[in-house]
């Protein structure tokens, strides 16, 4: 039966590949690249840098295919992403149906960990469920950008007791609850700290690119970094072309 690996290769740095994912990446006949067009070519050149760095004396091929882009005509965010997802069951079943031989191997590597945020796992639930093509999978977890941006700045992500919530930009801007202490936040274009209030002292710290050579950090009072955070973040992202950013917000940070 043929087998497909999902392996959290981590957020940027080669080095965060774990061993088990280096044993996976061994295995692997046809890797899956989604391509995710002009100025994210980055995105291509790490995972063929991954392989071409862990892959030991055994040949593999890399089949690309554009990775469909969400519709903006559709106005509701959650049926957006639905007819994006669809869009990706299609392509996803139709390349392992016509690339992966019945004794073959694939994968499909995933920024960060298969687990947080990334759409990944549910395509693969949907191509399952609809039983056209059989296979076997199993899931290789990665170090997030969660991880690593506490490793940079050198925090720990909670406080004694307290809570830690991993949101969206697009939540936070909704409002969270007062109850929280921390907050991480993932997938924020619109820079949404700065449409909270900042009041209490919370302090804000911002990393992009976690783990690699053009690594931003800044840390600081949110109500003194916030403009610092939006235009370095504007100038990285029309520098590179793209931008994967996560940050914390927390009360004052203490290091008991």
């Amino acid at each position: 039966m043929r087998k497909l690996y999902i392996i959290g290769i981590g957020a940027g740095n080669p080095e965060y590949v774990t061993v088990q994912a280096i044993k996976a990446l061994n295995a692997v006949d046809v890797f899956f690249f989604m391509d995710k067009g002009e100025g994210k070519e980055d995105l291509l050149r790490l995972r063929r840098e991954i392989c071409e760095r862990y892959i030991d004396q055994h040949s593999y091929r890399i089949v690309e295919v554009a990775d469909p882009v969400r519709d903006p005509s559709i106005l509701n965010y959650k049926a957006r992403v639905e007819q994006w997802h669809q869009q990706r069951v299609l392509i996803y079943e139709e390349m392992i149906e016509r690339e992966l031989g019945e004794d073959q191997c694939g994968a499909f590597l995933v920024w960060g960990d298969p687990s947080l945020y990334d759409s990944t796992l549910r395509i693969i639930d949907r191509i399952t469920a609809q039983a056209k093509i059989s296979f076997d999978y199993e899931v290789i977890p990665g170090i997030t950008s969660v991880q690593a941006l506490a490793a940079r700045h050198r925090i720990p992500l909670n406080g004694i007791g307290e809570s830690v919530l991993i949101t969206t930009g697009r939540h936070l801007s909704a409002g969270v609850s007062d109850i929280v202490e921390k907050i991480v936040v993932m997938l924020d274009g619109q820079c949404s700290f700065k449409n909270i209030a900042a009041d209490d002292g919370q302090d804000i710290f911002w990393g992009a690119y976690l783990g690699m050579d053009n690594e931003i950090l800044l840390s600081g009072k949110l109500t003194e970094m916030a403009d610092l955070i939006e235009a370095a973040r504007n100038q990285a992202q029309e520098k590179n072309g793209w931008i994967m950013d996560t940050y914390l917000l927390s009360k004052p940070y203490r290091s008991e």
